[in-house]
């Protein structure tokens, strides 16, 4: 007998869905020779989704069962609430019949003791009936994320991807994020639910571990059927039309529709993952889990970079290729990030991030990591050869080169990224290394230091020659200041050098991009620099005063000179410091110093004011320091030698008891000392910078007074009417020298000027003074010396009756 062979059934009594598999499968002949195939590849699917249903069912017939125990335990324990119910309402009926005082009492013990112990067990039952709820729900949720997770899994197994496979991972992570909402509130309002939570994590974990995975490869696939990354050749094209060459704007039809949809799906995934780790770091630094690098821009830039490299190796001598390829890439596809890319990343709520400064940052770290890995490790070898070989120069001249071409991408980036007004969010969030290839240098301080240290030498070698200049020495500071001050302190050439070379360090520093990085670079390459400039200062001042022992007019001229560097460089390293970028540089040591003065002074009192304020506050307070050293010094030398042309004069006392010769204003003997005086004062004057020279005649003339008082006025000589008026003439004259740089030159010298006073007075006055003490010196305004010291004055006078 003849098998019954099987027909399809009419045209008519087919679904669309068939009609539409059938016409795909079998458009024509040759199509039936695959038939077979066709009939066990559905034949396994229909398998596949029977072994589904089997599996829904026994977790389905598990769920109820489960729902039937706790559904019991309730109802048993409702029970035991209603029989309690039912005698506390019995008991309270015969409370109002007046019945014995036995029922008085158990009516108290219920209210008392039982009534607050039912509430108990009724909260209790609730909070059970809440958990029990809340756990079949999560558990459902996590059943139907597992089952969404195998499915795509299977799929992916069998290298099938397909609209279906798509639609169910969305459903999966929709069903995620519920879940992460009901476990946000469960954190919130019953944080004793903590092993709920965590036995949720660990499922949710294990999907995430194959969603994101598959996601993920996906995400690739498509990449790659879209042409990224594209042909280096078009990349490195100098013309400037690059649309055709970005496969993002040529895609069309359903692999843009693919590639949107998973774009989506990753970056709902990245949001969900930032959601969790939120949640799970609540009441700690949670800065990393808030902001991770966009997942789907990694994606974008891991293939190009790999791409890239291939010609960085050859490049490894010629850097600047690497920096121009980098940033060319860069910039062309940038805006492709905005229009395309953005809009799919805020339809994902992935909140506070731009797929422009993604692109960007990506871009800088894996130029960051090639560095780090291939290049930097090459140049320090070459360092280190540098010992046994006479490539010292060229090796360091390389290493400085490749810092120009860092610190010049670094400006164009940044420059990138100011016309797209994104910059200043970097800045607030202190993440200026995402977008800095000079980043290298924060996980290798090492490489810091060969850094400062190659600039340092490099700096002094080029200052070396220029302080050997003696020109440099004599020619004042020219042209443009490196300080906004009109003030002239008449400071040398040479100090223009070394201050201008500081700033040059201050401006490398300044592409670092952490504070902590630029503080140890400034103190490494910029406050030598200073130190040196404070050792030639200071070995000029010793070489003059070795000579000469500061007696010669060109020994002070050359001290000076050197006073006025100093000063010039204190003034504008105050202006520098004032400015914010070096008070937080600043900062960064007056912590440590905080710490230190806590643990030394413990239990006393310190003062904040005593820390630095500033990076350069050490070398301010160094120049500061040398400045008032040798004004001092100067002021020795010209008082010494003042002291030893007047010593004749000095003990000469005969001349307080005689009458002054006619047509002299001043004492012969004076005159040599006051000449000496005005002749190096004058030479200071026209060497000095305004401010120091203001404080050495003002020493000067404190030095003179203390002289005169001791060497004339409390020496035990007499002074007759004669005498005295030779006094006042003498300190007239020396009041006249002085008198070119004051108003009232009589002020600076109180000592030798109340001394006049007193030995002007009358006898009358003496007499009442020697009686009167020092109220009597207060109320004629000697104020400057004790009693002791007025009354020999006084007793010095004599009065020939």
């Amino acid at each position: 007998m003849d098998p019954i062979v099987q027909t399809l059934p009419p045209f008519s009594k087919l679904s669309p869905s068939v009609v539409s598999f059938l016409n795909e499968k079998l458009r024509a002949r040759e199509n039936l020779i695959g038939a077979p195939n066709l009939v066990s590849e559905l034949q396994n699917q229909c398998g596949d989704l029977d072994q589904n249903l089997v599996d829904l069912n026994r977790i389905l017939g598990a769920s109820l069962v489960a729902y039937a125990s706790f559904s019991d335990q309730f109802h048993s324990l409702y029970e035991d609430i209603n029989a309690r119910l039912i005698g506390l309402g019995s008991s309270t009926s015969a409370k109002a019949d007046g019945e014995g005082g036995e029922e008085k009492e158990r009516t108290e013990q219920i209210l008392g003791e039982e009534l607050p112990a039912l509430a108990k067990e009724v909260a209790r039952v609730e909070m059970v009936r809440m958990y029990a709820g809340t756990a079949l729900k999560l558990d459902s949720m996590i059943g139907d994320i597992e089952d969404a997770v195998s499915s795509t899994m299977r799929r992916n197994l069998k290298q099938k991807t397909t609209q279906d496979s798509e639609d169910t991972r969305m459903r999966a992570i929709k069903t995620l994020k519920l879940t992460e909402d009901i476990l946000t509130s469960v954190t919130k309002s019953h944080p004793q639910w903590a092993r709920l939570v965590s036995a949720v994590d660990h499922r949710v974990d294990r999907a995430l571990a194959i969603l994101r995975p598959q996601a993920i490869a996906d995400h690739r696939a498509l990449l790659t059927s879209l042409g990224w990354p594209p042909p280096l050749s078009a990349l490195m094209s100098s013309a400037p039309n690059t649309t055709k060459a970005n496969p993002l704007f040529t895609m069309q039809g359903d692999l843009k529709d693919q590639y949107c949809e998973n774009f989506f799906a990753l970056c709902s995934l990245q949001e969900l993952q930032r959601r969790r780790k939120s949640r799970q770091l609540e009441g700690y630094s949670r800065e990393v889990a808030l902001h991770q690098p966009l997942w789907v821009i990694e994606e974008l830039v891991n293939p190009i970079s790999l791409a890239s490299q291939r010609h960085f190796s050859k490049w490894v001598d010629k850097p600047e290729f690497i920096f121009a390829l980098v940033y060319k890439i860069t910039r062309d596809y940038v805006d492709s990030m905005d229009e395309l890319l953005q809009p799919l990343v805020d339809e994902a709520m992935l909140s506070g991030y731009s797929c422009r400064e993604e692109w960007i940052s990506a871009m800088v770290s894996s130029l960051s990591t090639y560095l780090a890995k291939e290049i930097f490790p090459k140049y320090v070898a070459q360092l280190d050869e540098e010992s046994t070989t006479d490539t010292q120069p060229q090796a360091r001249i390389s290493w400085l080169h490749l810092i120009d071409l860092m610190i010049s991408f670094d400006k164009q980036i940044k420059s990138l990224l100011e016309h797209s007004g994104i910059l200043l969010s970097f800045q607030e969030d202190g993440n200026t290394q995402q977008i800095s290839s000079l980043s290298v240098f924060c996980d290798r301080p090492d490489w810091l230091e060969l850094w400062a240290e190659i600039e340092l030498s490099d700096i002094l070698d080029k200052l070396k020659s220029e302080s050997n200049n003696e020109r440099n020495w004599t020619v004042k500071v020219q042209g443009a200041s490196l300080s906004s001050t009109t003030d002239d302190y008449k400071a040398p050439a040479i100090c223009r050098a070394f201050l201008q070379r500081v700033s040059s360090v201050i401006d490398r520093c300044r592409s670092l991009p952490k504070i902590s990085l630029r503080s140890r670079f400034l103190r490494l390459a910029g406050a030598p620099i200073l130190h040196k400039l404070l050792d030639c200062l200071f070995l000029r001042c010793q070489e003059a005063e070795g000579l000469t022992a500061l007696t010669d007019d060109d020994a002070l001229i050359k001290v000076a000179t050197s006073i006025n560097a100093s000063r010039h460089s204190e003034y504008v390293l105050k202006e520098w410091c004032e400015d914010v970028f070096f008070l937080e540089l600043g900062s960064i040591k007056s912590d440590d110093q905080l710490e230190i003065s806590a643990r030394e002074n413990e239990g006393s009192e310190g003062k904040i004011e005593d820390l630095e304020s500033s990076i350069f506050d050490m070398e301010i307070g160094k120049f500061e320091t040398f400045r008032t050293e040798w004004v001092d010094k100067i002021s020795v030398v010209i008082l010494r030698g003042f002291d030893a042309l007047c010593r004749d004069y000095m003990k000469n006392k005969k001349q307080w008891q005689e009458k002054s010769e006619e047509g002299l204003t001043v004492s012969k003997s004076l005159v040599s000392a006051l000449d000496y005086l005005q002749g190096k004062v004058s030479v200071l004057e026209v060497n000095l910078n305004g401010i120091d020279f203001v404080g050495l005649w003002r020493s000067l003339a404190a030095g003179i007074d203390r002289l005169f008082f001791n060497g004339i006025l409390i020496s035990n000589a007499k002074f007759y009417d004669g005498g005295v008026e030779r006094f006042e003439s003498d300190l007239e004259v020396l009041f006249g020298v002085f008198r070119a740089w004051c108003l009232r030159p009589e002020g600076f010298f109180p000592k030798a000027t109340e001394g006049l006073k007193l030995l002007k007075m009358a006898e009358m006055q003496l007499q009442n003074g020697l009686a009167g003490g020092e109220k009597w010196l207060k109320e004629n305004g000697i104020r400057h010396f004790s009693a002791n010291e007025a009354d020999r004055i006084m007793k010095s006078r004599v009065f020939l009756s």
